[in-house]
């Protein structure tokens, strides 16, 4: 497997701010409303929906509509996506990059 490393960086970047690693921790337990979320931190809600909308935007997690309401869950493929590259990247191998 080869490491896409523009894409891993984007993602690591949008979970490097806290509260997006916090949000991505509470949506391990399960699938969360909004307004569930809202109620944990000492934010707006138009600052939840950029938090949120980057995080979509980087694959870690979906959103679906219930009425009114959005719900949030992870989606497991983009963060599997980064562990298996870090597992690369931070393994030591005998094919290293540096023998290219």
């Amino acid at each position: 497997m080869s490491v896409d490393y523009e894409d891993i960086a984007k993602k690591l970047k949008v979970i490097s701010d806290p509260k997006r690693l916090r949000i991505i921790d509470m949506l391990s337990c399960d699938e969360l409303c909004a307004c569930e979320i809202l109620e944990k931190f000492d934010i707006t809600q138009p600052t939840l929906s950029y938090d949120m909308r980057k995080l979509e935007e980087a694959g870690l997690i979906s959103s679906r509509r219930e009425g009114k309401n959005t719900f949030y869950s992870l989606d497991k493929d983009g963060l599997d996506e980064i562990e298996d590259s870090l597992k690369l990247i931070f393994h030591i191998q005998d094919d290293c990059i540096c023998k290219e």
